[in-house]
């Protein structure tokens, strides 16, 4: 289930309360403690193509556009 459908459920639950507490202590999102889905990137939010090397965590397309700023240089 996606984030989004989560908050769906929370805005048609609300009215209630019972069922809202036992639908949120069995079906909210778990915060990932490890995997691909634990890391994203601090720019864009994108899991795939994630350069974690040096702390920089971001995704290949976001450190293309920053990394002459950070102070890569690209070899031939």
């Amino acid at each position: 289930m996606t984030t989004s459908d989560h908050a769906k459920v929370y805005k048609q639950l609300k009215v209630k309360p019972a069922i809202l507490q036992k639908y949120i202590k069995h079906n909210s999102p778990k915060d990932r403690e490890f995997g691909k889905s634990s890391k994203k990137c601090k720019i864009c939010g994108r899991h795939s193509a994630h350069i974690s090397k040096y702390h920089l965590n971001l995704c290949r397309t976001c450190f293309r556009d920053v990394a002459t700023k950070i102070g890569f240089k690209k070899y031939n």
